[in-house]
C-alpha cells in the first residue's frame, strides 16, 4: 500500500515475478454493513468502529478488521488494465465487509474499521491540513484503529492493505507481523495464515500472484514528512513499527494493540494486472475468504479447515 498515512503500511516495493491472467474490473459494495452498532460514537466517525453480531451460532469471540485508509485519504492510487483509476481506499472496504459476512455467517461477532468511505477518527482541527490529513491527524487515525480494535475486545487483528510499487512489474502478495510484542509468535503464526490463506484463494483463479512472504513490521513503512525536521515526522521513523500491530512508545504512542494482529497486502494497485483484480468482484471475494478462513484456522487451530466457498451478498 502506498502510503500518505505516515509510518502505518507502505512496504519497499518488492520485485516478484508479473503476473499472467486477466480478471473483470466490477467492484462491489456488502450491503449488509450499514447496520452495525457504534463501538464508540463520541470517538470514532460516523460509520466508523462498528459492531455486527453473528449471522449463524456464536463462538462469543470478536474479530476486527480494518480497511486500509479511507476518507481524507485515499491510500495508493493505481490503474487497471481497462485504463481505470482506482484508489486503496475503494477497494480495500469491500474486501473487508465481504470477509465480514463470512465470518459473522461462521459464528463470530466482528468488528470493522468502517462501512463506508470515511476516516475512523472522528478529526478535530488539528488532524486536517487544507483537503488532506495533517501529519498528526494521519497518526491519530491509524491510532485510533488500534483503539478500536482494544475497545471492541477482539481476540484477533486484521488489516488489509494494498500495495504499492516505483514499476508497474512490482507484484506480489505479503503479510506483516510485529516482532517486538509479548505475543510476537502468535502475530507472526497469524501472519503466516492468513499470507498462505489469501494467497491461495488467490491463485486457485490461476492468477498467479507472487507470494512476497511475512516480514517483520520493522522491515515495512515509511514516513512522510522531513524527519531531520525533528516533531512527529522523526518520532515516527525512530518507531520503527507499524501503528496498527506495534508497541507503545513514550511520548509517541500510547495505545497498542493488546491481541495478535497483522496486516495482509494481497495485491499491488500499481501493477495494472493486480489493481484489476482488486477491483474485480472475485478479487475482492477471494481476498475475503481468505481472509475468513485464515482468522477461522488461527481461532480454532484443532478444526480441519477447507476451502471457503461462500460468496460474500452483496
Amino acid at each position: 500500500m502506498a502510503l500518505t498515512l505516515y509510518v502505518v503500511i507502505r512496504v519497499a516495493a518488492s520485485e516478484g515475478g508479473k503476473s499472467k491472467g486477466a480478471a473483470s474490473a466490477a467492484a462491489g459494495t456488502n450491503t449488509d454493513a450499514r447496520t452495525g452498532t457504534a463501538v464508540n460514537a463520541h470517538v470514532f466517525a460516523n460509520g466508523a468502529c462498528q459492531a455486527f453480531a453473528p449471522t449463524r451460532g456464536d463462538k462469543n469471540t470478536t474479530v476486527f478488521l480494518d480497511a486500509g485508509h479511507g476518507g481524507l485519504d485515499p491510500g495508493a492510487l493505481g490503474t487497471t488494465e481497462s485504463g481505470q483509476s482506482v484508489s486503496e481506499a475503494s477497494l480495500t472496504l469491500p474486501m473487508e465487509l465481504d470477509a465480514m459476512t463470512l465470518l459473522r455467517a461462521d459464528g463470530y461477532r466482528v468488528v470493522v474499521s468502517r462501512t463506508s468511505d470515511t476516516n475512523v477518527l472522528r478529526l478535530g482541527p488539528q488532524d486536517v491540513s487544507g483537503e488532506e490529513l495533517s501529519l498528526q491527524g494521519a497518526h491519530d487515525d491509524v491510532a485510533a484503529r488500534a483503539v478500536c480494535a482494544d475497545d471492541a475486545g477482539a481476540a484477533v487483528l486484521v488489516g488489509i492493505y494494498l500495495d504499492a510499487g516505483a514499476s508497474a512489474s512490482n507484484a506480489g502478495s505479503l503479510a506483516a507481523y510485529d516482532s517486538a510484542r509479548s505475543f510476537a509468535a502468535q502475530n507472526q503464526q497469524l501472519a503466516a495464515v492468513v499470507e498462505g490463506d489469501v494467497l491461495s484463494a488467490m491463485n486457485t483463479h490461476g492468477w498467479q500472484i507472487p507470494n512476497a512472504g511475512v516480514v517483520p513490521d520493522s522491515q515495512v513503512g515509511s514516513v512522510s514528512g522531513n524527519p531531520d525536521r525533528g516533531g512527529i515526522a522523526a518520532e515516527a521513523a525512530d518507531y520503527g513499527h507499524l501503528l496498527m500491530l506495534g508497541p507503545e512508545q513514550a511520548g509517541y504512542f500510547s495505545t497498542p494493540s493488546t491481541m495478535p494482529g497483522t496486516v495482509v497486502e494481497p495485491l499491488f494497485i500499481t501493477d495494472p494486472f493486480e489493481a484489476t483484480i482488486a477491483a474485480s468482484a472475485a478479487g475482492q471475494q477471494a481476498v475475503a475468504a481468505g481472509v475468513a478462513q485464515a482468522v477461522e484456522q488461527f481461532l480454532s487451530p484443532a478444526k480441519k479447515t477447507t476451502p471457503t466457498t461462500a460468496t460474500a451478498v452483496r
